[in-house]
């Protein structure tokens, strides 16, 4: 299955977080599953551990994901933002959560994440559960 991994799970893993070992083992599933990651994603994660002064953990995290783990990632074109702001004011979405809808819509992703707000669009989600269910 190809999931576009949200960045709840990575956050969860990065920050310790209550479900950091589901997001983690979701994340090791990569011989199961092609596992993918938006660019919004990468720089959301960057933005968040530079303000918080934790360079180092942003280093290992693209190491980890995209250079040991081999992660590609997906992006949208600015052709592909309309679509954005159609899909947030359809589903009633922030931007973050309408940008990696419109990146699974896309490219024929399957969205993992905790975020409940996927579950009033077309598309859904997986939770991290359902992915190591299967």
């Amino acid at each position: 299955m190809k999931l576009l991994v949200d960045t709840n799970l990575f956050l969860e893993v990065i920050l310790r977080q209550e479900r950091m070992e589901e997001a983690r083992a979701v994340l090791s599933a990569y011989d199961r599953h092609e596992l993918l990651v938006s660019d919004f994603t990468v720089h959301s994660i960057g933005v968040l551990l530079f303000r918080e002064g934790m360079h180092d953990a942003f280093e290992r995290f693209i190491s980890d994901t995209l250079l040991e783990a081999g992660m590609f990632t997906v992006s949208l074109s600015p052709k592909d933002m309309e679509a954005v702001s159609g899909v947030a004011r359809r589903f009633k979405l922030d931007f973050d959560d309408a940008y990696q809808y419109v990146v699974a819509q896309k490219h024929d992703l399957t969205i993992v994440s905790f975020d409940r707000d996927f579950d009033r669009t077309e598309l859904g989600r997986k939770t991290p559960g359902k992915i190591l269910e299967t």
